[in-house]
């Protein structure tokens, strides 16, 4: 495990700048702390990207076929993962099935994955019966009463027996033995560590199931999962997703970011449902906010010639952004675990990757294809 010291990067970027742990590598693509490993790639790949991939619960199926067509399409290899909740469950399962068998491993391993986790999907006995017995989901309005048990009381009188049926579906299917030997794409698990406030930062040389549930653990609904005696909850609220540890881990300068959790919403929220849910969605997005400012800060003096004198290159964004798609999802949808609502995430997601990819394929390695002020500002 490697935690980084900082829970997130300062406001203002230009105090960034000399920082060793947080927005100094933001432009330094030439360095890298990692040797070189093997990208996960198809015989058609021609470049090669860091995929960063947003936690949001069940809108993770977007995600999922985000990479589902772009593993189809066949034309980029990945690098390193970063990410949280299920945007690491994601990235763990690709690289994990990737390792058991190719491109067509890892989608397999994404659709299993999902299926397992759905509520009406292809469940054993026992995990059908923990889904069921504690979700207790899609009876009646599903959703208001989940929320109302979710919001109080407190997940340690609600759920005392910590029951999270992820934690059993990760174990079957993931071989983390052999995902951390494996000289394989980098993987970057971001977590909330509840003591200091700070965000944790989790490597695949030392990842366990236990660091993706700490990654995805909402502490309204779970205890908080503990790692060598130290607790931590969802990652989102500090690295929703973290970019910074692939300034240091992946050599391409190429970061792709597929982000669903909306930024804008153009209405204002009255109930107080419609408030938690705004909420949420403001801050789970407020450190990557911050994590494109300061690239973009930097970037800036990197091309005033203020910084580097061509030591340095600037860091290429792109976003295949699912706030159109999901934008008929509220935040409480994020809990709709049917494999029915899983599969039209699914097929928004391919629509997405694959206009993403007729718009912006050849900006890779060349240019950012997102405008990085009109994201943060």
């Amino acid at each position: 495990m490697s935690e980084y010291p900082h829970g997130s990067e300062p406001d203002n970027p230009a105090t960034a700048v000399p920082s060793t742990d947080v927005a100094t590598p933001v432009g330094d693509a030439l360095e890298n702390t990692h040797p070189p490993r093997q990208i996960l790639a198809g015989p058609r790949a021609e470049k090669n990207v860091a995929l960063a991939l947003q936690g949001g619960g069940a809108h993770g199926a977007f995600t999922w076929g985000v990479l589902d067509h772009l593993i189809e399409d066949g034309r980029l290899g990945f690098e390193a993962v970063t990410g949280a909740s299920a945007g690491a469950m994601n990235g763990v399962v690709l690289v994990d099935g990737w390792l058991k068998g190719g491109p067509d491993g890892a989608r397999e391993g994404l659709e299993r994955f999902w299926r397992e986790v759905s509520l009406d999907g292809d469940l054993g006995p026992a995990t059908r019966g923990l889904v069921n017995s504690f979700l207790s989901l899609w009876k009646g309005n599903p959703v208001a009463e989940f929320w109302t048990k979710a919001l109080t009381p407190s997940p340690y009188v609600s759920n005392p027996l910590n029951i999270n049926p992820l934690r059993k579906a990760l174990a079957a299917q993931v071989d983390f033995d052999r995902l951390r030997a494996s000289d394989t794409a980098g993987i970057y698990v971001s977590a909330t560590n509840v003591w200091t406030g700070k965000l944790a930062v989790f490597e695949r040389e030392r990842l366990t199931v236990d660091h993706l549930m700490a990654s995805a653990c909402l502490p309204t609904v779970f205890q908080a999962v503990e790692i060598d005696g130290v607790p931590y909850w969802d990652g989102g609220y500090l690295g929703n997703p973290a970019l910074y540890p692939l300034h240091r881990g992946a050599q391409t300068r190429d970061i792709l970011l597929v982000q669903i959790n909306p930024v804008e919403r153009r209405e204002t929220p009255r109930t107080e449902r419609e408030i938690q849910d705004r909420l949420n969605e403001i801050t789970f997005n407020a450190n990557l906010m911050r994590e494109l400012r300061a690239i973009d800060f930097v970037d800036g003096l990197i091309e005033e010639g203020v910084l580097g004198q061509g030591q340095y290159q600037r860091v290429l964004v792109h976003r295949i952004d699912g706030t159109d798609a999901l934008e008929d999802y509220n935040a409480a949808s994020k809990l709709d675990a049917r494999w029915r609502v899983f599969l039209r995430l699914r097929d928004k997601g391919r629509k997405a990757a694959e206009a993403w990819l007729g718009e912006h394929y050849d900006k890779i390695g060349r240019s950012c294809s997102l405008d990085l002020e009109s994201a943060y500002q």
